[in-house]
């Protein structure tokens, strides 16, 4: 399988750069340089990976990322923020509009290439799971249903909660969590969990997802 990579970025070196190396590496690369152009793109060729700049010119990184998730047929393409915007808050921002991950600029290009082939891994897998719980993971359909209703989520946050509902009751640390979700090429903020853990609570209730103080998380049914 040759993975499709977008790079949406208005610095044209930046660009160049890392789609030739991406090149090198064997994927199929397509170039914007800037949001709108990137959405475009995206819909004309259905990326497994886009690498998003956070400020570009037409449309931002941000509001790209959005539109991006309002996609149906763009549902399973991981969006991975590289910026140079790399606090912790703007950070949380990516993630709050849609984000798979957040790399900082400048990164070196052997950390990057190694970093697409870890979240490359994690397209793929399907079937529907009960978790006994009145939710239903279905993975095929990229979809959660919670009391009936159908719930939307973004890539991470539906990895989480496929994780911890896959095993009701076990406890699954804080690396664990990291590891499995984000890779253990990948370095992510302290607050990451915490952020998304939030999101979830907010999507399908307080009562399902338990915090155990210093260790990590659990779902209970």
């Amino acid at each position: 399988m040759k993975y499709r990579i977008l790079i949406a970025d208005d610095e044209t070196d930046i660009l160049e750069f890392i789609s030739y190396n991406l090149q090198r590496e064997g994927y199929e690369v397509f170039k914007a340089e800037n949001g709108a152009e990137a959405l475009l793109l995206a819909r004309q060729y259905r990326p497994h990976l886009i690498l998003l700049d956070r400020m570009m010119p037409v449309m931002d990184g941000a509001e790209t990322c959005r539109a991006i998730r309002r996609e149906p047929e763009l549902k399973d393409t991981m969006v991975v923020f590289l910026s140079a915007l790399g606090e912790e808050e703007e950070q949380l921002r990516g993630f709050d509009a849609g984000a798979d991950d957040y790399l900082a600029k400048p990164i070196p290009m052997k950390l990057l290439v190694s970093r697409v082939q870890a979240l490359l891994k994690r397209v793929g897998a399907g079937g529907e799971r009960p978790s006994g719980s009145g939710i239903t993971v279905d993975r095929d359909r990229y979809s959660v249903r919670c009391d009936g209703r159908e719930i939307s989520l973004p890539r991470k946050e539906f990895a989480l909660l496929d994780l911890l509902s896959s095993s009701p009751g076990k406890l699954f640390s804080r690396e664990e969590i990291y590891t499995s979700i984000w890779g253990s090429e990948v370095v992510v903020g302290d607050r990451t969990i915490d952020v998304h853990i939030r999101k979830l609570r907010q999507k399908i209730g307080d009562d399902h997802i338990v915090t155990v103080k210093g260790v990590g998380y659990k779902f209970e049914p």
